[in-house]
């Protein structure tokens, strides 16, 4: 098979490189900027940091800190539209991916005609170059920094979507492990599954190549050995540095072989039924990860080992897939997280709900893959049955 590897756009990593903000954004030749992000992000004084660096530089500043989660179309234009008025040539986001992505879909509406609508999918319009844009994570989890695209809620059709090309790339990623020194244990949990979820399923996908075997691998053994120390004492820089890096190479993992079914049925969870990303990609994992062992159990087994997991050395498929489904059970519940059951009884859903609904949106994601590449991503087949298994088993046992 044929490999496309593409290198994801130059990244500035290390504790304390937000300082650099202004001085980046000068070589750039930014004069006034756009700086996106969202209200706790303001209250915890991060974005104050990042616009003292670019006022320090000399260049100007215009804030837009109405970004909400699983960014919503409207709240996109908004940022985009305030650009264009105040005549911006450059944008800033800081925040976690809902930030990024609504900063990536203001950059593209510089020089593409609002609103971000007419840019959803891989059929939306193409799109032209715009304004520089750097991207500062506060969080270890999406990979923002270093994808190729962004994701937006659809409201009119209440889904998440893609917003993809040349008007909504990274210019810079500016990866400061400082700047996660005060997530609280839950967003660290959930935004560390996210890029678990990235690594793996990367690793595992039909489209993996070479290059993700790299990437990926190191991405899933560095979760395996800091997420629950990050999750313990947020405090500890060592364990923060290894989940940021984790989270950027599985960011750059992701882009070419893409993520499959516990990151889809995620999406399908975010859109619906405004469950946290992490927290729905984590949902289903353990009996994604279990049913993908009969497919790839070589694979598996080196995840469920990296993540602190036992299997024998002449395992069967059967109990490769057992070994990892308990290993990732086992880390979720170190780390606290939430089931679908309790999703459900915050938001007033059920499991007919969820049925009702995921099913259908996982295949029709993965049938869209397969008229776009020739091949879906998931190495098992996607049927409305497997899936509703899936997301059964983990309302009971999760």
């Amino acid at each position: 098979m044929q490999s496309i590897f593409s290198s994801p756009n130059p990244l500035l990593f290390g504790t304390g490189a937000s300082k650099s903000t202004g001085e980046k954004l000068r070589e750039l030749g930014c004069k006034k900027v756009l700086v996106v992000y969202d209200a706790g992000i303001k209250a915890t004084g991060l974005a104050d940091r990042i616009i003292n660096s670019i006022n320090d530089a000399g260049i100007a500043t215009v804030t837009y800190d109405g970004v909400q989660a699983d960014p919503p179309d409207w709240s996109v234009n908004e940022a985009g539209e305030l650009g264009i008025r105040e005549q911006v040539d450059g944008v800033v986001g800081v925040g976690g991916g809902s930030s990024l992505d609504t900063a990536k879909g203001a950059k593209m509406l510089q020089t593409n005609p609002p609103p971000i609508n007419k840019y959803f999918g891989r059929e939306g319009v193409v799109t032209v170059p715009s304004v520089p844009l750097i991207v500062i994570p506060t969080t270890a989890g999406t990979g923002s920094e270093c994808t190729p695209g962004g994701v937006i809620t659809d409201t009119v059709n209440n889904i998440k979507t893609n917003i993809a090309g040349v008007g909504c790339a990274v210019t810079l990623g500016i990866v400061d492990p400082e700047l996660t020194l005060g997530l609280p244990p839950s967003v660290t949990a959930s935004t560390g599954m996210d890029a678990l979820c990235h690594a793996v399923e990367s690793y595992t996908s039909m489209r993996a190549n070479s290059f993700c075997q790299l990437t990926g691998k190191e991405a899933f053994t560095l979760v395996g050995k800091y997420l629950v120390r990050a999750f313990e004492n947020g405090a500890d820089l060592e364990a923060r540095e290894g989940m940021m890096l984790a989270a950027t190479l599985g960011g750059i993992s992701m882009s070419g072989p893409l993520c499959h079914l516990a990151h889809d049925i995620g999406k399908v969870l975010g859109g619906k039924f405004h469950i946290p990303h992490g927290n729905g990609c984590a949902s289903c994992l353990p009996q994604v990860m279990q049913i993908d062992a009969a497919a790839v159990p070589e694979k598996v087994k080196e995840i469920t080992i990296a993540l602190g997991g036992t299997v024998r050395e002449n395992a069967t498929p059967e109990e490769i897939g057992t070994a990892a489904y308990e290993t990732i059970l086992s880390l979720m519940k170190k780390l606290k997280l939430p089931g679908l059951r309790d999703f459900g009884a915050k938001h007033g859903f059920t499991k007919d709900d969820l049925l009702d609904v995921v099913p259908e949106n996982v295949v029709m994601m993965q049938e869209g893959l397969v008229k776009l590449f020739g091949q879906g991503t998931s190495p098992v087949p996607a049927t409305k049955e497997l899936i509703a298994t899936i997301v059964s088993r983990a309302w009971d046992e999760n």
